[in-house]
């Protein structure tokens, strides 16, 4: 006997053996029992999540010799003509092949004669939105006064672009598409049934692989098993898949943590000798930032000891953007020249948008304030210089704390530096600290970026330093505004110089040439334009 693919050998045949779906199969089965019937039904979903299963499963229901009820017996003449496909009073159309209105009327011109040996006459049409216009209006004029021996069982992927005249005219059941979970659930049974040896994390990746599709799932592990020489290994399908490991994810998030731009393109440069699908390798990363995520938020969650650094390295600020900006750019990988540059720009592109100060200086290791908490007595030896580093911070006689001075050496990232850059010293005495905040960005002051902003302190000013932060208008300048004023200097300096130089003039007078508003732009200076 010739080899039957595993997704026509597992098709279910009964309600029960139906992978999710279980709110349509409910209604379903409480119609068939209670015999309230429509005269048509359309069933709405993505690929692969078990529309035309389900109406097959109905159409037995209707017809089942043993009487109408919640499951078909399987068993008698009609059951298993349907599973066969050779029940006469079940006609199935494929409505991109017969969509013109002559086929249609040619389909539905025996809708008035009684079914010839079942309960019903069931018309299974699928991907009904392939109909044409003149189609859908003589399916249409049947809707509205179908005899009581037809029934319409109708599938689409793409419900609006169906009339609302014929929408208003069925009951609607919008099947989901499934989570990881019972898609591998349902693989690792039927790998069971077939004796054949598995791993669980090769059929997660399967049914990650499958997207919500139990059809894509089954093909897929047709060709693990094939791929597999008659196994199903975790490391057979990552490479059939060509996805990348969870340490290829961690590597690029620990590179974007330490905003090592070069050794994210060093680590996707590596990947690509491995596989050509980026936008897998970005879900990868996206997967992870979630798990990170989780840990942060939700306590006693337990994960791998990876994921655990992770959330200790990432603040929760930086990780959220980069989750953001990835969703976002997982869209426009397609517009990229090419997968590999889209995946680089989305990735650097969440190192360019951290807030100012936030991005470290490539291959450099994070300041040493912002490292992991140190050992006992490097801690004394910090307590012990505190006192020097407060000197060197002095800027006035007058014992007037250096604010911008201290900022820069503090090492903060995230929100915690803006908050510090949106602050002046509004008093200082030995043992207290009082800040000022610009009431234009008291949303800064959210508990974690605080509670980071005044250990900083307390590692520069002493231990025992009380930190109170008063949200009011500063009457100096913040680091944050001379950063912009600084910024607005250069950029017209910048300008002045451009206007001035010859070639400028020379192309304005000789040719016409007109300077582009805005395309000025100051010579970077170290991590400052």
């Amino acid at each position: 006997m010739s080899y039957q693919v595993l997704a026509r050998k597992w098709r279910p045949r009964r309600f029960a053996e139906v992978v999710g779906q279980s709110h349509v199969i409910q209604a379903l089965q409480n119609a068939l029992e209670r015999d309230q019937l429509h005269h048509a039904y359309l069933f709405t979903g993505t690929r692969g999540v078990g529309k035309t299963t389900l109406a097959r499963i109905f159409a037995k229901a209707l017809n089942c010799e043993r009487g109408v009820g919640r499951e078909p017996c399987g068993e008698c003449t009609a059951c298993r003509e349907i599973d066969d496909g050779r029940f006469v009073d079940l006609l199935e159309v494929d409505a991109a092949s017969r969509s013109k209105v002559e086929q249609t009327r040619e389909l539905l011109d025996n809708v008035p004669y009684a079914p010839t040996r079942g309960r019903y006459k069931v018309y299974l049409i699928d991907e009904v939105h392939m109909f044409s216009q003149g189609s859908f209006n003589a399916l249409l004029k049947t809707l509205e006064e179908p005899p009581p021996h037809v029934k319409f069982l109708l599938a689409t992927t793409d419900p609006q672009r169906l009339p609302v005249t014929v929408l208003s005219r069925c009951l609607q059941f919008n099947l989901q598409r499934l989570g990881r979970e019972p898609i591998a659930g349902h693989l690792g049974r039927l790998l069971a049934a077939e004796g054949v040896a598995h791993d669980v994390p090769a059929l997660d990746l399967l049914a990650a692989a499958a997207d919500g599709s139990v059809r894509d799932a089954l093909s897929l592990l047709d060709q693990a098993i094939a791929f597999g020489g008659g196994e199903v290994r975790e490391a057979a399908v990552r490479e059939m898949l060509g996805t990348v490991t969870g340490d290829a994810s961690a590597v690029l998030l620990r590179a974007l943590a330490a905003g090592d731009g070069a050794g994210i393109l060093d680590e996707i440069a590596r990947l690509a000798g491995h596989t050509s699908d980026m936008a897998g390798v970005l879900g990868e990363v996206l997967g992870l930032l979630h798990r990170v995520a989780v840990v942060q938020q939700i306590a006693g969650i337990e994960e791998d000891e990876t994921v655990t650094a992770l959330a200790r390295e990432i603040p929760p600020e930086d990780l959220q953007l980069f989750y953001q900006i990835g969703v976002l750019g997982r869209q426009e990988l397609d517009l990229a020249p090419d997968p590999r540059t889209g995946l680089e720009m989305v990735l650097l592109r969440m190192l360019a948008f951290r807030p100012d100060g936030a991005r470290a200086a490539p291959r450099q290791a994070a300041p040493a304030e912002a490292q992991a908490p140190r050992a006992p007595a490097e801690a004394a030896a910090v307590r012990a210089e505190a006192p020097t580093r407060v000197a060197a911070d002095q800027a006035t006689a007058g014992g007037e704390l250096d604010w911008h001075a201290l900022v820069a050496r503090l090492g903060l990232k995230g929100i915690a530096r803006e908050l510090a850059d949106n602050c002046e010293v509004r008093a200082h005495a030995e043992g207290r600290l009082e800040l000022r905040l610009d009431p234009a960005c008291q949303n800064l002051r959210v508990p974690g970026a605080e509670q980071r902003l005044v250990r900083a302190l307390r590692q520069h000013l002493g231990e025992g330093t009380e930190v109170r932060i008063q949200v009011a208008a500063p009457g100096g300048e913040t680091p944050a505004q001379r950063a912009t004023r600084e910024r607005a200097e250069r950029q017209r300096e910048a300008e002045r110089r451009f206007a001035a130089d010859p070639l400028v003039n020379a192309l304005g007078e000789e040719l016409g040439a007109e300077v582009v508003p805005g395309s000025v732009r100051p010579a970077r200076v170290g991590n400052k334009p």
